[in-house]
């Protein structure tokens, strides 16, 4: 099918975008998270608090190989995580909805900078702690009764946006 090995898919060019797990606990969200991370060759994924890191059979089956093939690390606490991106040029966007988000739709991603997309965890959300250290927020327009998705849904719905605009497609 013409996939690439994992050498040659480290070796590939990445779209300067980590994916900021902020205490999400599923490890199938993990997993899936992985394997959007893999299909859209993102920077990274940072998990952090109390999300579960690889090696796990429960991130290996929705992964499917993902978690070894997208660059993680773990962090005790999503500030932790932050910090570091802001200090190596990170623009810190959290997938959140909150007062003043922009819809998804119209955000635009800067050619040149480096992004750190936060999603939450599944009950509570990005922390407000996070929030409000974030450089913007972004939300998903919905027309459901819930107005809220499966962090690995979102996540994958706004890395699609990030990856149509910033990728050589």
């Amino acid at each position: 099918m013409g996939r690439d090995t994992i050498e040659q898919f480290k070796a590939r060019k990445k779209i300067p975008v980590t994916v900021v797990l902020d205490n999400v606990r599923s490890l199938n969200n993990i997993g899936a998270i992985f394997r959007t991370c893999d299909a859209f060759a993102t920077e990274g994924v940072a998990l952090c608090g109390v999300s579960g890191t690889p090696p796990s059979s429960e991130i290996h089956k929705t992964a499917l190989g993902a978690e070894d093939s997208v660059d993680w690390r773990y962090f005790a606490t999503t500030a932790e995580a932050i910090a570091v991106l802001r200090s190596e040029g990170h623009v810190i966007v959290c997938l959140e909805q909150v007062k003043g988000s922009i819809a998804l739709n119209d955000f635009k991603a800067e050619p040149g900078l480096r992004y750190a997309l936060v999603a939450g965890n599944e009950v509570d959300g990005v922390g407000q702690e996070i929030v409000d250290a974030a450089d913007s927020c972004i939300e998903i327009p919905q027309s459901g009764t819930k107005h809220s998705l499966n962090v690995s849904v979102s996540t994958a719905v706004a890395l699609w946006e990030f990856y149509k605009q910033l990728s050589d497609i």
